[in-house]
C-alpha cells in the first residue's frame, strides 16, 4: 500500500507541476474507523485529506482520501521537502 501511495503521489506532484496548478487549501482530520459494513471492529485510526487545486483557468477542484497515520507522516514530510525546495528556488 505504500508502494501504492508513493507512485500516487509522485503522479499528482508531477502533474501538479506540468499543469502549473495551484495548491488553494489543504485541509485534514483525523478520525477513527469502528466498524464497516464487512468487519464489526476495526478500531484503527486514519486521516482524511482533502486538497482544494485550481488549474491555470482558475477552476477549483477538489480530492479527497483517506490515509493510515504511517502514510500520512510520510506525506507530510514529502510536503516539507517540496516546500524546502520552493524556498530554494
Amino acid at each position: 500500500v505504500s508502494a501504492l501511495i508513493k507512485d500516487c503521489w509522485a503522479l499528482i506532484r508531477r502533474r501538479l507541476f506540468e499543469a502549473r496548478n495551484t495548491l488553494v487549501d489543504f485541509q485534514w482530520k483525523l478520525g477513527m474507523a469502528v466498524s464497516s459494513d464487512t468487519c464489526r471492529s476495526l478500531k484503527y485510526p486514519y486521516v482524511a485529506v482533502m486538497l482544494k487545486v485550481a488549474d491555470h483557468s482558475g477552476q477549483v477542484k477538489t480530492k479527497c482520501f483517506e490515509m493510515t497515520i504511517p502514510q500520512f507522516q510520510n506525506f507530510y514530510r514529502q510536503f516539507k521537502e517540496i516546500a524546502a525546495v520552493i524556498e530554494t528556488v
